[in-house]
């Protein structure tokens, strides 16, 4: 069986990202590629990468145009998503991408999204920490954040054994988590041998999205003290999470995030004493991470590698969209980085 889909706001990164899996997914057919400014232009024009998918040509962005499909990928920007898929027949399949259907609290959204209204939300897509029959009987999915999806499958395991008021995280990121609108701090000649903070003091949008999908875990509130940086490369997220210890058995914090993982197809808790890296997951819809102790300060340390356009975007949405639509949700995916 052939199921039709669409990708709005394909320009994008993510949206490039997506039609290259895509195009190598044996149920999914691509039967739009939509986008804004570059309506009318071929394709290849901006993912040249993309040439083995012939001469396709956006499309504009409308209701219209969507609704050929069986399933549409919503790669937009935050706040855009609300005001077309409204207008898509109910029976329509969708994965947002995009910001606008995470959040269950409006005034959560109205805070850290300013200038747009709260839409409500769909179901939120980790299948790893969701239950996975919630997707599969959703016809509409909110993908998580890159950031929220490395923080939340990295505390998730050890909730039960430390002060979830007390969660602290420093995660970097390359800088295609910014999209591919041109800003001047992103030129290479800015960030090129040199790495800084943003959005320090609990500014972050992913915050109140990560306290939100940790509650679940926990009966205690969930607070976080979270701050971004940006790293000197094009993709991948590094995240170091520590947290206090409530329970001794925190201590064997490797055995927890081990077990807790067993036998899931896109997470490996890796050996040893041995470190994630971001290339490592580069291109992969893998998250790798390590537990250690600190005896000396009695928290658990986690580090969690993922390549923020795929498991933090395109590859989860995909992974989304293959359980939503009862397909292997390893098809079309893979947990094998490019290197180097």
């Amino acid at each position: 069986m052939t199921i039709s889909v669409a990708v709005a706001g394909a320009s994008g990164y993510a949206g490039g990202e997506l039609l290259r899996l895509l195009s190598q997914h044996p149920q999914f057919d691509v039967c739009a590629v939509t986008a804004a400014a570059n309506a009318g232009q071929p394709l290849t024009a901006v993912h040249p990468q993309l040439a083995a998918l012939g001469d396709v040509t956006f499309e504009e962005t409308t209701p219209e145009v969507l609704s050929r499909a069986d399933l549409v990928f919503m790669a937009l920007p935050h706040g855009a998503s609300a005001a077309i898929v409204r207008h898509l027949p109910e029976q329509t399949r969708i994965v947002d991408l995009g910001a606008d259907f995470r959040l269950r609290s409006a005034e959560h959204w109205v805070h850290f999204y300013p200038g747009t209204d709260h839409a409500g939300a769909w179901t939120y897509g980790l299948p790893e920490l969701v239950s996975r029959n919630e997707l599969a009987s959703a016809t509409r999915i909110a993908n998580p954040g890159c950031y929220a999806t490395a923080i939340a499958l990295g505390f998730a395991p050890v909730l039960a054994h430390v002060d979830a008021s007390d969660l602290t995280v420093v995660a970097a990121s390359g800088t295609s988590g910014a999209g591919r609108k041109a800003t001047e701090s992103l030129l290479a000649s800015e960030v090129m041998g040199s790495m800084s903070a943003y959005k320090v003091g609990g500014a972050h949008q992913h915050t109140p999205e990560i306290e939100q999908t940790l509650s679940a875990f926990t009966n205690h509130a969930v607070r976080l003290s979270f701050t971004p940086l940006l790293a000197p490369m094009s993709r991948g997220i590094l995240a170091t999470l520590t947290a206090r210890i409530t329970d001794p058995a925190a201590r064997n914090v490797h055995d927890l995030l081990a077990s807790y993982y067993d036998g899931e197809p896109f997470v490996r808790v890796l050996p040893g004493d041995k470190q994630p890296t971001t290339a490592s997951v580069f291109g992969s819809n893998a998250a790798v991470m390590q537990g250690a102790f600190d005896p000396h300060t009695d928290r658990v340390v986690i580090t969690v590698a993922i390549d923020n356009l795929v498991k933090g975007a395109a590859g989860q949405a995909l992974q989304n969209a293959n359980i939503m639509c009862g397909i292997d949700e390893t098809e079309g995916l893979s947990a094998i980085g490019v290197a180097p």
